[in-house]
């Protein structure tokens, strides 16, 4: 199962970037695949960069061109089943950046009149005179 979600993760991602000519599909990171245990379904989950609604339009892009990615998938599988894409947004790197923005906000407002590394909460060592 690994190694068919990894050519339909690879085949969806070389057929964004380099032959779908929609101008809806902008941005697109694919993150990961998904394929049932009857290799019948696959879910292709994509990070896109921008706006809520500029992702909801990406999306209904990709949606669009499905068919056209699972004809790619097709010539490249050699399975009885080509499986059908179902793509998802990948909210992972969203959820990453702002909680990289949070810790970064609790650093920033942290007191730094301590004499410490605010990151460790070390303090600093006298220097010692040899």
């Amino acid at each position: 199962m690994e190694r068919v979600a990894e050519v339909v993760r690879e085949v969806a991602s070389e057929t964004i970037l380099f032959e779908l000519r929609d101008p809806r599909v902008r941005g697109v990171t694919v993150t990961r695949a998904e394929v049932s245990g009857d290799l019948q379904h696959a879910k292709i989950y994509v990070s896109v960069m921008g706006s809520p609604s500029e992702q909801k339009l990406c999306l209904h892009g990709l949606n669009h061109a499905s068919g056209f990615i699972q004809s790619r998938l097709a010539t490249r599988m050699k399975t009885r089943f080509t499986p059908v894409i179902h793509f998802i947004l990948d909210q992972g790197v969203k959820n990453s950046i702002e909680i990289s923005r949070l810790i970064n906000e609790a650093l920033a407002q942290s007191p730094s009149g301590s004499g410490g590394d605010a990151a460790t909460g070390a303090k600093d060592a006298p220097a010692s005179s040899s």
